[in-house]
């Protein structure tokens, strides 16, 4: 495996190009590869979410680039594409409650793991994992981590894409239950409507107690 990441790490990502990592793997003997991505780092309320993809190599893949240059309706086509092409896909969430328990990186990380088991059940199990970042996750499947991963990978914008649909549905279930913290809008991350919001009514079950502009008012 060290071979393969030297191998790797001596790709040169093309922007035109965003499927050369994984094409590189399929030409080394790999017949399944993933990319994970996550979604929900620096909110103060909420899940984290991450999600595993794997693209059919014939699909158009330079339609899946990082979800931050997205619009929300965008993301959206574009996840309900990934069921058009029979992407298989898998999904992790970890609830605010275990991020203040174990922190938000290693909540991250199990995410990301639990998307990648997740996925396990709809088609093969990948046999190696392209990773937003620079930590790798708690499982034995080779795996390669890409620093701004969702500009160099498809897979793993695709990965960035479904978390995000996924994070931000779950954040409008929650803006129901809250509607004075506007979770609709700001999907818990910290603008100044929401941390002011927090210092007027205090906390809510689904704020992160630990995060800064969030702990001053427990």
């Amino acid at each position: 495996m060290q071979r393969i990441g030297a191998i790797l790490s001596t790709v040169v990502s093309d922007t035109d190009d965003t499927f050369i990592f994984e094409r590189t793997l399929y030409t080394r003997g790999f017949s399944c590869v993933a990319g994970l991505d996550e979604a929900g780092r620096g909110p103060l309320a909420g899940p984290v979410v991450a999600a595993c993809v794997v693209l059919p190599p014939c699909c158009d893949t330079s339609l899946f680039i990082d979800s931050k240059k997205l619009s929300h309706k965008r993301r959206c086509f574009l996840a309900k594409v990934l069921k058009e092409i029979g992407a298989a896909t898998g999904v992790g969430i970890v609830s605010h409650t275990t991020i203040d328990r174990i922190n938000i990186l290693q909540a991250s990380l199990l995410a990301m793991k639990r998307a990648v088991e997740n996925q396990a059940g709809t088609s093969p199990s990948p046999d190696f994992l392209l990773i937003d970042g620079k930590f790798k996750i708690p499982m034995d499947t080779p795996q390669h981590t890409l620093i701004h991963g969702e500009s160099k990978s498809a897979s793993i914008a695709a990965a960035s894409i479904l978390a995000k649909v996924t994070r931000d549905a779950l954040m409008d279930e929650l803006a129901e239950q809250y509607p004075a913290y506007n979770f609709g809008q700001n999907k818990g991350y910290p603008t100044r409507e929401h941390r002011q919001a927090i210092e007027k009514y205090g906390p809510v079950s689904c704020h992160r107690r630990t995060f800064k502009g969030v702990k001053e008012f427990v």
